[in-house]
């Protein structure tokens, strides 16, 4: 039995056994399903896609809204021993091009409504499509799948045992390198990744969540979805197909909602819809949590405040399956603002830059190793050869533990703007910026400089109704910072550019301004 805690598939099943008639999926007012009725469609979708002649290993892409389509297809994938690409649905014909032929990509599942872009761009490449839509009234799945490639009927009972090393889930980095490096993970990556994340949030069959975030992207999926899947808790996909600030709190309330997870942007969203529009009554939460960039303390404090739940900010990225550290519910211990908490099932460890292992408060290279580790990048040795050196995997973010052993990251290796010898952590001023009443969201940002080899630039969105100008910023700045660390340019926006997952990616922010 010990297969089944090492594969994602075998979790699930065992959830479906353990809770047949607990809730598990909902779409808001619309549909919800118990944990033995989705195993059911999975189960059904996987033998389906057998027969279709998707083989264990070949790559199926996705790319749909965040539908109960969208879940079940991903897993049935899994299940048939296939590897589930979910992919962003606004991405262009071109770049859906790359990802698909990237990841050599044998299908293309999408909605009834299918998407033009990624049609186009599999019909290319000579990719099958085919659809998927749930009739809501006997909640059975109708799937358009196209004839087998080559013969090899399927039925229920000869789908293939999932074993821990299968490949399960192929992503690319949304990292601050140019090209994306495609991260493939195993079904023993996502088992592992789902129990740290289980075991750190005590998430159990009464839990219940909204999901606000993409489900092409790991947060929204590992964090938000699976983990609960996998506790046989329940998760509700609001009826838009995507967040929205005007159904959340409604969703959170009418589906008993316990947590939510979200990025920073999202949680500024729903704290400055609170103070304008204030619900007369919120959830009773267990906590809040926050990744994926960092959140400044003073945006915690005011989340705290306004829904009177623990905020707890973790660590993660795609190559480690999502979590890596995060900070304990308050009954494990305090929960530091500005630190991403203390490592979650796995090995953590500051390396200097020939491999020395850190003390306590030395800045260094955060590394980990654990099996919820990616093996290494698809056909990119070069990455990997610099990514696994001296046996860690190196995130290529800065950071040092405090005495507590609680993690604190001062920026990424990359992204530090170097002025003239002194190092500035875009985070440290970002974090200053935002603390000010008058500011909503800020950036910073390293720019080209004669004099300093770099220079420090931020780009603000003021909130609602102020007045703020760049005199003032800077004046608040030279109050809080050090002189060297005080943007020399203020840029006032009302949008800053970021990426399909939420975040706020400095690169793209410098070019965004320095070319307008």
């Amino acid at each position: 039995m010990a297969t089944q805690t090492q594969t994602l598939t075998g979790l699930l099943k065992r959830v479906a056994h353990e809770f047949p008639d607990r809730r598990a999926l909902s779409v808001s007012g619309k549909l919800d399903l118990t944990h033995a009725r989705l195993d059911e469609l999975v189960e059904r979708a996987a033998s389906r896609l057998a027969s279709a002649g998707v083989k264990p290993g070949d790559v199926v892409a996705l790319t749909f809204p965040n539908t109960v389509e969208f879940v079940v297809m991903f897993l049935a994938v899994i299940r048939a021993r296939a590897t589930a690409a979910p992919l962003n649905a606004a991405y262009t014909a071109e770049e859906f091009e790359f990802y698909l032929s990237d990841s050599e990509s044998k299908l293309l599942l999408t909605s009834r409504d299918g998407n033009a872009a990624a049609e186009s761009a599999a019909s290319k490449l000579q990719i099958r499509h085919s659809t998927a839509a749930l009739s809501v009234k006997d909640s059975e799945l109708a799937l358009s799948l196209p004839p087998p490639s080559e013969s090899g009927a399927n039925s229920l009972d000869q789908l293939p045992v999932n074993e821990p090393a299968d490949g399960a889930l192929f992503l690319h980095t949304s990292g601050t390198t140019s090209r994306p490096k495609g991260v493939p993970l195993t079904q023993l990556n996502l088992a592992s990744s789902v129990q740290n994340i289980k075991s750190v949030y005590k998430l159990t069959e009464s839990d219940s969540t909204v999901i606000v975030l993409p489900l092409f992207h790991v947060h929204g999926l590992l964090a938000g979805l699976l983990s609960s899947l996998a506790a046989g808790a329940a998760v509700t996909l609001p009826a838009a197909g995507r967040f929205s600030a005007s159904t959340f709190w409604q969703d959170m309330v009418k589906y008993n909602a316990t947590w939510y997870t979200a990025v920073p942007t999202i949680h500024q969203i729903i704290l400055d819809r609170h103070s304008s529009t204030p619900k007369p009554v919120y959830p009773k939460l267990r906590f809040i949590r926050s990744c994926s960039a960092s959140l400044a303390p003073s945006i915690l404090a005011r989340l705290e405040e306004a829904f009177g739940a623990p905020v707890l900010e973790a660590y993660a990225m795609t190559e480690a399956t999502h979590l890596m550290s995060s900070n304990p519910l308050p009954e494990d211990g305090p929960h530091k603002p500005g630190s991403v908490g203390k490592p979650v099932g796995q090995e953590m460890a500051i390396l200097s830059e020939d491999g020395e292992i850190q003390g306590p408060n030395s800045n260094g290279e955060v590394c980990i190793r654990g099996p919820n580790v990616t093996k290494g990048y698809k056909n990119n040795p070069e990455a990997n050869k610099s990514g696994f050196l001296f046996g860690w995997f190196h995130t290529g973010d800065l950071g040092y533990f405090d005495s507590d052993g609680y993690l604190h990251l001062v920026g990424r290796i990359k992204e530090l703007v170097n002025r003239g010898g002194e190092k500035i952590s875009p985070i440290e001023v970002d974090s200053v910026l935002l603390s000010h009443p008058d500011i909503a969201q800020a950036v910073c940002f390293a720019v080209p400089d004669e004099k300093y080899g770099e220079e420090i630039n931020c780009a603000i969105i003021p909130r609602e109704g102020s007045k703020i100008d760049e005199a003032e910023v800077q004046s608040f700045c030279k109050k809080n910072l050090a002189a060297f660390k005080v943007p020399k340019k203020v840029f006032i926006t009302n949008d800053v550019p970021k990426t399909a997952s939420g975040k706020i990616q400095r690169r793209i922010v410098a070019e965004h301004f320095l070319s307008s």
